[in-house]
């Protein structure tokens, strides 16, 4: 069972068949798809799932805090199951490449005199550069 059908199961989340298909597509390291990409490989998996079925779910995943929707270039959003691991992302310029990079101890901490009163809950932090097949 993967890392994320354990922490659905644990919660309770009901798994139907479209559910579980979705949450094993999204079962690994550096997994980055975008809906468009969970849909396909889904359908290769049950073919009678929609794509609107794929989008409830992802939606309904991020809602519950299991999966984290990544902007990274402005296209479309990738959906990201290590959701309780800190961590950045590095993310290659040339093929778009996204891999998951641990978040040192200290990380994107803010000054309190640099927040402006708010009430920081989160931090985003994007690397980007050519990765080793782009560089050539």
């Amino acid at each position: 069972m993967t890392d994320l059908l354990e922490r659905l199961r644990e919660r309770g989340w009901r798994l139907t068949a479209q559910r579980r298909v979705v949450a094993e597509v999204l079962n690994g390291e550096h997994v980055h798809l975008t809906a468009d990409e969970v849909h396909e490989r889904a359908g290769q998996r049950l073919p009678e799932i929609s794509r609107a079925t794929v989008y409830n779910t992802l939606g309904e995943l991020v809602a519950l805090g299991e999966v984290l929707e990544v902007a990274t270039d402005g296209r479309a959003k990738r959906y990201d199951p290590n959701a309780h691991r800190p961590h950045h992302h590095l993310v290659c310029t040339g093929c778009r490449t996204i891999r998951d990079v641990p978040a040192p101890p200290d990380s994107g901490l803010l000054p309190d005199d640099a927040a402006f009163g708010f009430a920081v809950t989160g931090v985003e932090i994007t690397y980007r550069g050519l990765c080793p097949d782009c560089r050539g």
